[in-house]
């Protein structure tokens, strides 16, 4: 009898069989108090040859309530006598087991040899990626606990899988004594024959083609064991990096919650191992996309958002617009009503941009003014935008871009639209060419113009370029402009906080003659009447 912690009054009492190779629980156990795992389950799902009485019978067959393998063990203990050698009691029970979640097929625990990767000992593996993730950056920086909690908690790296397709672990083991064929002339012919027919031949090649004329293949066990993905994918750095143009370590690496666990932790145990260095400088974190109602999208739920779909119908523009948009640190929704409103933020910014173009017709470098010499209000104007481009230089730097374009969106309906827009259209309008106050306006208008289609460009990509070949022609390109490097002294907080003031209490005076104006509207109806309010 073995005292099994994992056995508490909550979850299961009494005397129960160990199955060392087919339990987590039970392994530990078995393996601490040294009794032998055996593999009595071989790959295809059938007991081993030495296994009494049920050799090559497979464990269970999924369309059976009791499967075969448990009536043949049944059968052989009723054969076997009375108590306690024979059987005491049959009975069914429907319980809950393991399946997959993808096939719905059911699944058996087994423990197997596997290839590892030594976390600790004379590598250091864990204590080194742990020492190289202090020059690393994280967006949002919380994420940088859950990779290096990860990091610390693993076991040893399990690198191998027993699949039918996959990049094989092209290694031999010597039958006699279980040693791996360590050969640098067999190594060379497997890397050869791979680099001229693909991985595909350590299948169809017999391993004689492999070892060689001066090795006898009967006394070598071919291994097929294939490499885990994620120890494919982590190794895409010593492939990709270091070319020309693209330096190591990476600026970044991009990529879901869900591979902290995956892509981000092999490859920094890789790059870690083999370089000493981790191969990306900064690590950005985004959510899962699901529907309106939170749920994760599913075929069989109907609840799909195709990005195809929507780019056919509503243009890449809003798609990436509605990336924007959204709080990317945290898992995203999408669907119809959202991608709608997504519609109308983008008309919004489209307008401001037309309104632009039109109030610009004509412009020239010879209309523009000097700073000094533009009203009080175009002043303000660039001070906001000395703002945004803080905003947007902060967000390249840090990879921080939850919030700016939402800033954009609220400068070009607020600031723009429903005030500066709104106060200087009548001097656009009516002015001569030739007044200051009209030359300053346009002046700042062709400011605006140049900072928001560069700013927008990295998202609405078509719009933007559209609005800028309108004003310089297809010769130029909005994606091959740097963000513009605006004057420190636009920048003038005691102005915006002069105008903060003033527009508090414009919005004070508006909103009494908006009420005024309904009143009047409602006393005297259009044609009654002959008094005039004012």
């Amino acid at each position: 009898m073995l005292p099994g912690e994992f056995v508490t009054t909550e979850a299961g009492t009494g005397l129960v069989h160990m199955a060392p190779a087919h339990g987590e629980d039970d392994f530990r156990l078995c393996k601490s108090f040294g009794v032998e795992v055996p593999e009595t389950v071989q790959d295809d799902g059938t007991y081993a040859p030495w296994v009494p009485g049920f050799a090559g019978v497979h464990v269970f067959k999924a369309a059976d309530p009791v499967c075969a393998a448990l009536v043949a063990v049944m059968e052989q203990a009723n054969a076997a006598g009375t108590a306690p050698a024979g059987l005491v009691g049959r009975g069914e029970l429907v319980h809950s087991y393991p399946h997959s979640w993808r096939s719905r097929a059911p699944v058996i625990y087994r423990a197997t040899p596997q290839w590892f990767i030594r976390m600790d000992g004379e590598s250091a593996l864990r204590q080194k990626a742990l020492d190289a993730l202090d020059d690393v950056t994280f967006v949002p920086a919380q994420a940088r606990n859950r990779l290096t909690s990860m990091i610390e908690n693993r076991p040893d790296w399990c690198i191998s899988r027993q699949r039918a397709w996959g990049v094989p672990i092209a290694v031999f083991v010597e039958k006699r004594t279980g040693e791996v064929l360590r050969d640098a002339e067999v190594m060379q012919r497997v890397v050869d024959i791979f680099r001229e027919e693909g991985a595909d031949a350590w299948y169809s090649s017999p391993a004689s083609r492999f070892l060689g004329s001066d090795r006898n293949a009967d006394d070598y066990e071919q291994v097929f064991d294939i490499v885990d993905v994620w120890f494919e994918s982590g190794s895409t750095h010593s492939f990709v990096l270091g070319q020309p143009g693209l330096s190591f370590p990476a600026d970044l690496y991009l990529e879901g919650s869900d591979q902290h666990r995956g892509w981000f932790q092999s490859s920094l145990l890789e790059s870690v191992g083999t370089r000493g260095i981790s191969p990306f400088k900064a690590v950005v974190t985004n959510g899962f996309v699901l529907d309106e109602h939170g749920r994760k999208m599913s075929k069989s739920l109907g609840n799909v958002i195709a990005p195809q779909e929507v780019n056919d119908e509503l243009g890449a523009d809003i798609l990436r617009l509605w990336v924007m948009n959204s709080d990317t640190n945290e898992d995203l929704r999408i669907g119809k009503e959202i991608l709608k409103q997504q519609g109308e933020l983008y008309r919004r910014l489209r307008n401001t941009l037309r309104w632009l173009l039109g109030a610009l017709d004509g412009f020239t470098e010879e209309e523009a003014l000097p700073y000094e010499q533009l009203p009080e209000l175009e002043r303000w104007v660039l001070h906001r935008l000395t703002d945004l481009g803080g905003l947007m230089a902060r967000a390249v730097e840090t990879h921080e871009w939850v919030g700016v374009y939402p800033a954009l969106h609220g400068f070009c309906t607020t600031d723009l639209s429903a005030f500066y827009f709104d106060i200087r259209k009548d001097t656009l309008y009516c002015d001569a060419p030739s007044s200051l106050t009209r030359r300053a306006a346009r002046t700042v208008l062709d400011h605006l113009h140049r900072c928001l289609t560069t700013w927008l460009a990295p998202v609405l990509v078509f719009t933007a370029e559209e609005a800028w070949t309108a004003r310089f022609g297809d010769a130029q390109s909005v994606h091959l402009q740097a963000f513009p490097d605006l004057p420190a002294e636009w920048n003038n907080p005691e102005l915006d906080e002069r105008w903060t003031r003033l527009r508090a209490v414009r919005r004070i005076i508006t909103t009494e003659i908006e009420g005024a104006r309904r009143w009047y509207g409602r006393v005297f109806p259009s044609g009654a009447g002959g008094t005039h309010f004012v």
